[in-house]
């Protein structure tokens, strides 16, 4: 009997045990209550709240002075024998791309594609915001209008969205909705306002986003983002739950303590997390693990040190463009770091791609793009728990097989509690609006019609 009672009690606090720690993985913190804040600078004051038509027109002193900085590239330390890119951008390629951007890259041409959508400023919550913002040019009878915000990412810009805001503004045979888009320039980046105080980090740029389309009169919405975009589309959908009608991410994680267990505890069966065919992508932990850290030394810099780091990429293009384009290259396609050029000219034209670089050295916003690694990976951001909270509303997520870290929809469901669509592209990387934008778009249509479809 004495046994039969030890059992008994064991059995009990194991059990007891086991539901503490499950609680203490599973618990969801309350919701934070984030206010509009003034972001500009000195104390809050009347500013004109008109939208504003805007028009990119860089002074020919600025970009005579460009030309000038990229005469004067000096002899730059030759890459190792047989190296490519595993050290980093190829010195001698980038001597070639400098020389491309100085004799053959037209500003104006380029200047004029830009303009080629509609731009506009206003400002919101202190911050002068540029945004593009593309309606449909005609609207089939019966065909609903839905307002998409369109969110970017590091080290991209609005220049991403280029090839796919067409391919959602037009109307599609056989459907009943088409996008009306907006896309901003996030706060610091291109031709947005920088905060002028500390605290913007990707929580309350959710705040400043949702205030921009309720000033473009958008009270209920969908958003579509990737890297940032999709940190910032995900704190709207927990924010925001009852505006933002539904999220597409092609960047999906959940940081939940339970998902990092599920991840672990599938290195012992893998199977029982993830399908058979992406257990590469998760597995082994320790390969996945030195591949992040390999990748991610960026970001630790621009988390602690944005400023620093920000002089000298605003004082050198070539520095400029050697640090943002060798991202372009490896998260890609991590298999072109073996290339001599990066395979940058694989998946993007040159042109196309230093117009992102030239909107960063034109608005001298190189700097204050990186401060939102500070003001996101810092106690007083993550004590809002937000990686602990799950999402309701509508999500679908679309998994590009060269995107930096892989997560199986049983894992990622921690998070998105209402996972509509779950796909796993056939080709593409990191930057997917820019490499694949007709991949992007198709899969934004897919999921916005389930989500319609579940709405009824």
């Amino acid at each position: 009997m004495g046994v039969l009672i030890k059992i008994c009690i064991i059995t009990v606090l194991g059990a007891v045990a086991v539901n503490y720690v499950l609680n203490l993985l599973t618990a969801v913190p309350p919701l934070p209550k984030l206010e509009a804040k003034w972001w500009g600078p000195g104390q809050p004051q009347k500013v004109d709240q008109s939208v504003r038509p805007f028009k990119i027109n860089i002074s020919q002193e600025l970009l005579d002075d460009l030309n000038d900085r990229l005469e004067l590239l000096p002899d730059l330390a030759p890459p190792l024998e047989g190296v490519g890119f595993e050290y980093g951008f190829n010195s001698e390629y980038l001597q070639e791309v400098v020389r491309h951007w100085h004799d053959k890259y037209n500003w104006r041409e380029r200047e004029a594609l830009l303009n080629s959508l509609p731009q506009f400023k206003t400002y919101v919550d202190g911050l002068d915001l540029h945004f593009i913002h593309a309606k449909p040019k005609s609207v089939p009878t019966g065909t609903r209008v839905l307002p998409l915000l369109l969110l970017h990412g590091w080290p991209g810009s609005v220049r991403e969205f280029y090839g796919l805001i067409p391919l959602l503004t037009t109307p599609r045979t056989g459907v009943d909705f088409v996008f009306e888009v907006v896309a901003p320039s996030l706060p610091g980046y291109g031709f947005s306002d920088a905060a002028s105080k500390p605290g913007l980090g990707a929580s309350q740029v959710a705040v400043v986003m949702k205030n921009l389309m309720k000033k473009l009169s958008f009270d209920k919405f969908y958003v579509q983002g990737g890297d940032w975009g999709s940190i910032i589309a995900t704190i709207m959908a927990n924010l925001f739950k009852d505006d933002v009608l539904g999220i597409h991410l092609n960047m999906c994680f959940s940081g939940a303590p339970i998902s990092n267990l599920k991840w672990f505890l599938g290195s012992l069966w893998p199977t029982l997390v993830v399908k058979e065919e992406h257990v590469k992508r998760m597995y082994p932990v320790g390969s996945i693990l030195a591949n992040l850290i390999k990748e991610m030394g960026y970001m630790h810099l621009q988390a602690t040190k944005p400023d620093t780091a920000g002089t000298s990429l605003t004082d050198s293009p070539a520095g400029l463009a050697a640090y943002i384009l060798e991202k372009f290259s490896t998260w890609t396609n991590p298999a072109w770091q073996s290339r001599r050029d990066g395979g940058l000219t694989v998946k993007y034209q040159l042109d196309d791609l230093l117009d992102n670089i030239m909107i960063y050295w034109v608005t001298g916003s190189i700097t204050t793009s990186m401060r939102l690694y500070s003001e996101s990976f810092n106690k007083a951001h993550y004590s809002l728990g937000f990686e602990r909270i799950p999402v309701e509303v509508p999500t679908a997520c679309a998994l590009f097989p060269n995107e930096l870290a892989y997560q199986s929809e049983f894992i990622l469901k921690d998070k998105y509690k209402n996972l509509v669509q779950v796909s796993d592209m056939p080709r593409g990387g990191h930057f997917a609006a820019f490499e694949e934008p007709l991949l992007l778009a198709n899969d934004v249509w897919s999921a916005v019609k389930i989500m319609l479809q579940k709405n009824k």
